[in-house]
């Protein structure tokens, strides 16, 4: 019993000790913020006809975007101002020319007052046509003026019913501003030209699409959406990956853009001085329809392939985008000669093309760089990859092993107890 139960607390110890090592703050990448002034974000809501349709959770698709708008609000952070725009909420009739102008303000992009905006959410009921090309246009004007980062988080639950104007077109005519502003887009419900067009239009401003069909799935997007606003602004560089170490670009502390194939290797290379740790993490995201069950894999290994640190995360379908990290503590060096380190990473992922769904261009991923002073003692933790997780594994090994050993007395004090009763 005593080493089953210490067994079972030294690998809790582990794993806790492991993860602890592993993480470091997303944020750690240099770069500035573009500006200062507030983040803004403007919820764009389809409210037509169609979402009376009762197949979420038992509850109309109207009520499931009500409750999951007042979860938003709760929990929007005060640095973000945010507004609310509605598309098909006003006109009930058939003329296409006047169900195509019905787009609307419902709550100003501005200082959140939430009983206000719970109180416009509330009055919303499902009327009419899905102009989503004149809506985006409408939401982007809302957004207009300041320096801080400007997002559209569009839900709706059917393609656009305003043709000609594409509503593809349109994101791509907002991105072309250089306005810097993301859409991202949600579906409610399962729809092959939905999904298409939804991922053309946050595909063409840098965004994410996500199918959604359950009401806590809708509150968590959303909310996940409004935080990343508050995310203080980098601006990323492009760069394009090698097919080997050898011919990978040389990066330095920032964030970084790629796009890679399915099925292919990234490489990239990083110089590390003795006394510096390189920090890395990877994003992988899913714009289009992918199967489920995938993985990211970022290495970290010596220019002869020797590996020095791994990071993988896995997915089953039920997230847009996989992170994983890696840092590798350079032991410092008695050699006043000593010279930098080149480390090369390399990025693979498992994501595989659903059905029917262009392989081209590739995922877009995201790479974080930032190399620093490494902490005191890192020289006798590198080849671990731990971190200062190092001191923390000890720790909890050892109270794993003591709790172990006091449990298992316990036990057979219970047992000569009730023997002899």
């Amino acid at each position: 019993m005593i080493t089953r139960t210490r067994l079972a607390a030294g690998a809790c110890a582990l794993l806790a000790a492991l993860t602890a090592g592993l993480a470091f703050p997303a944020g750690a990448a240099a770069g500035e913020p573009t500006g200062e002034d507030a983040p803004k974000v403007n919820l764009v809501l389809d409210v037509s006809g169609s979402m009376r349709a009762r197949d979420i959770d038992g509850q109309s698709r109207m009520a499931a975007a009500k409750q999951a708008f007042n979860e938003v609000l709760d929990a929007t952070p005060e640095e973000v101002e945010l507004g609310i725009r509605t598309l098909g909420a006003n006109y009930p009739g058939d003329n296409q020319k006047t169900g195509c102008k019905d787009t609307a303000q419902l709550y100003p992009v501005g200082p959140l007052d939430r009983t206000e905006a719970k109180t416009a959410v509330a009055t919303l009921t499902p009327t009419g046509w899905t102009p989503i090309g004149p809506a985006l246009l409408k939401a982007a004007d809302d957004l207009d003026g300041g320096t801080g980062s400007k997002r559209i988080v569009l839900i709706s639950d059917g393609e656009d019913t305003c043709a000609p104007l594409d509503p593809c077109e349109v994101a791509r005519e907002i991105a072309a501003k250089g306005i810097g502003l993301t859409i991202d887009t949600l579906g409610l419900v399962p729809n092959t030209k939905m999904r298409q067009q939804l991922s053309c239009i946050a595909e063409a401003t840098g965004g994410t699409y996500t199918s959604v069909e359950h009401t806590e799935e809708l509150s968590d997007k959303v909310n996940q959406l409004v935080d990343r606003a508050a995310d203080p602004v980098v601006t990323p560089v492009a760069t394009e990956g090698a097919e080997r170490c050898a011919d990978a670009p040389t990066l330095k502390s920032g964030l970084y853009t790629d796009r890679e194939e399915f099925g292919q290797q990234r490489w990239y290379r990083v110089d590390v001085e003795p006394g510096q740790e390189l920090r890395a993490s990877l994003s992988v995201a899913a714009d289009r329809a992918v199967n489920p069950s995938y993985g990211v894999l970022l290495r970290a290994v010596t220019v002869h392939g020797r590996e020095i640190v791994r990071g993988e995360a896995a997915g089953n379908g039920r997230t847009d985008v996989v992170s994983t990290g890696v840092r590798y503590p350079k032991a410092e060096s008695d050699d006043e000669d000593a010279t930098a380190e080149a480390v090369c990473l390399q990025v693979t992922h498992s994501f595989s093309a659903a059905s029917g769904v262009k392989t081209t261009p590739g995922l877009p991923l995201e790479l974080t760089i930032d190399v620093v002073d490494g902490p005191s003692g890192s020289s006798d933790v590198a080849s671990f990859g731990l971190g200062r997780g190092w001191w923390l594994l000890g720790a909890l090994i050892l109270t794993g092993f003591l709790a172990g050993i006091v449990w298992g007395w316990l036990s057979r004090w219970r047992v000569a107890v009730w023997r002899t009763n």
